[in-house]
């Protein structure tokens, strides 16, 4: 073979140069050499990765170490301030008692700075610590006081902090610090928040585990052996953990809801275009078949509702004018007018898991209960939705895009299945796609979903497409004459080593993406001993691996949260916050019925 190429090699100077004798053995040192000079590259490019991975965490100790330092100073200086009264506090309470003088700001955030170290220590979630706190302190001292005064806010790690690099757990981005704070971390400091850690990501966003090269895997707060989710799956994890009280994170199929469904906390993916997203760093830039968008994390629907009541100000209209200039409307909200909910415990695609369809019935059965009208509804074509505008849209360029991101880079364990189906060459992804259609119909349509458009023109028709689906999912949403529906949230948690594998699971988040409904999930229920019993029978739609991988990433979860997801029409925020915060009272209040 070596020598076949050596003869080819020899042949092509020939044609190129024929009035010259070309010597066999100068043909063969070159191409040795040039051999030996690809290889040479590739290690001085790995060994340059390794060490800026290394150096990366130097500094990220080093950070840990100031916020210890820190915390010690403090507590040496104010040796009178108890940790748990401040972190028992639900936001409302917290900001009342900042307001009015209680407690001071610098006691909450060195308390938090504390509890963020502790929770990080276990689960891996914070990346960044932000000593500009310090100047953030001095400024909410002023006169006016917002919203948000004196609160410690976390803010995933491709949401730009002046100074921080929004890496997206990518080396390559490590020496491109922001030149200026997004513009919902300047609008979060107008109301007086201090913006006080960096979260984790999954590595290149667009995956629903939370690992990186970078900064390593993020863990479940509630199970060491479970994934918290992704790609916010920082956010969810230590707000989960106690370690934030209020957290920013982003939303492009799943990014919010996924792991705020996995840690059992409470996850808001607005109307894309809502709140800015200038400052924000996205895989794919230009891509809008999903929309990215920025969405709060907090632990209960009263934090959720009060930071985007802080957020939707004249000074967030201000700094984007892109942003339609609609402030919260407090009228929808407080309305406590009876609904009627479209609700469905299925989607045709994904085989819920047991949890996962008995927290959306016995949630109907509590907002029946409670006066509202409960009407069964069914997501249109949902194979459509799913094939040919979710995943061709998003993979428009047959990936080339995302796979980009990767080159030169050392890839996570969570992305090695995923990107090894992108960088397959389309020919392959067809051939693929064609011998497995009568066997797994269901990963034969994804393989040539992956291949993506194909030509500008089939860009146009796939937007038409995606306009004409959004337009007949709503009339089947106004026939019915619904303010809002009820449906599952993927859960529960996934064991470690599965989510990176099951991208495509996302179908029920990832559609009101592709529709830029709002939606937002909130936690009702724990996995029981009675689900894990029924998901031992757990088939899924298909009987192929991927719902065999469905079965296993979902198994040993007893005790784990389970949530809900509640979406509304696009531009109604206030109706779908208003319809969380129903299901999070109705939910409370049964629990602690049962608790009784």
């Amino acid at each position: 073979m070596a020598e076949n190429c050596k003869d080819m090699a020899l042949e092509k100077v020939k044609g190129l140069f024929p009035e010259v004798e070309v010597d066999r053995r100068i043909v063969s040192a070159v191409l040795c050499g040039s051999a030996t000079a690809i290889l040479v590259s590739r290690w001085v490019s790995q060994r340059r990765v390794q060490k800026k991975l290394e150096e990366a965490k130097r500094r990220r100790e080093l950070g840990f170490q100031q916020m210890e330092k820190a915390v010690r100073q403090f507590k040496q200086q104010n040796p009178g301030v108890k940790a748990a009264p401040i972190l028992s506090l639900p936001l409302m309470e917290l900001t009342a008692k900042l307001r009015d003088g209680t407690m001071s700001p610098e006691s909450v955030l060195h308390v938090y700075i504390e509890k963020a170290l502790e929770v990080t220590r276990q689960i891996n979630c914070v990346t960044d610590f932000l000593p500009e706190y310090e100047e953030q302190l001095r400024e909410v001292k002023k006169p006016e006081k917002g919203l948000l005064y004196g609160v410690p806010v976390s803010i995933k790690e491709n949401i730009a902090c002046k100074g921080h690099p929004n890496t997206m757990g990518l080396v390559k981005y490590l020496d491109c610090p922001e030149p200026e704070d997004s513009v919902i971390v300047k609008v979060l400091k107008k109301q007086g928040a201090i913006p006080f850690v960096r979260t984790n990501t999954s590595q290149g966003i667009l995956n629903i585990d939370c690992g990186n090269t970078l900064f390593g895997q993020t863990l479940n707060p509630f199970n060491h052996k479970k994934t918290s989710g992704g790609s916010s799956g920082g956010e969810a994890a230590l707000v989960g953990g106690g370690g934030s009280v209020i957290g920013i994170g982003t939303d492009v199929a799943a990014s919010i809801r996924v792991p705020c469904g996995f840690c059992g906390v409470c996850g808001f993916k607005p109307t894309g275009y809502r709140l800015s997203i200038k400052g924000t760093t996205s895989p794919v830039d230009g891509m809008n078949s999903a929309i990215n968008v920025i969405g709060p994390v907090a632990r209960d629907m009263d934090s959720l509702v009060l930071c985007m009541k802080a957020v939707l100000c004249d000074e967030l209209f201000h700094l984007d004018p892109t942003v339609p200039p609609l402030p919260f409307n407090d009228e929808i909200y407080c309305s406590s007018r009876p609904l009627r909910i479209g609700y469905y415990d299925g989607d045709g695609y994904f085989q819920p898991s047991p949890s996962m369809k008995r927290a959306v019935q016995e949630t109907r059965k509590l907002l029946q209960e409670a006066g509202h009208t409960l009407i069964p509804f069914t997501p249109p074509r949902i194979n459509f939705l799913v094939d040919e505008l979710f995943t061709k849209g998003i993979s428009a360029d047959g990936c080339s895009t995302l796979v980009e991101k990767f080159n030169g880079e050392f890839v996570d364990t969570t992305w090695t299945n995923q990107l090894r189906c992108c960088k397959m060459p389309d020919l392959l992804k067809r051939f693929l796609a064609l011998i497995l259609m009568p066997v797994y119909p269901r990963i034969s349509r994804h393989l040539n979903a992956l291949t993506g458009v194909g030509s500008v023109k089939n860009c146009w028709k796939n937007n038409a497409d995606r306009t004409a689906y959004r337009n007949e999912f709503i009339r089947e949403w106004q026939k019915l004459k619904l303010d809002v529906v009820l449906c599952p949230a993927l859960g529960p948690a996934f064991n470690l080593g599965y989510a990176g594998k099951l991208f495509v699971a996302t179908t029920y988040t990832h559609l009101y993406n592709v529709l830029n409904f709002p939606a937002g999930v909130v936690p009702v229920t724990t996995v029981s001993e009675a689900d894990e019993e029924e998901l031992r029978h757990y088939k899924g739609h298909y009987g192929d691996p991927w719902d065999k991988r469905m079965k296993e990433a979902v198994q040993d979860s007893v005790g784990l949260p389970v949530a809900v997801q509640c979406v509304a029409l696009p531009w109604q925020e206030e109706l779908c916050l208003r319809f969380m915060k129903e299901v999070e009272t109705l939910s409370l209040e049964r629990r602690g019925r049962r608790k009784v």
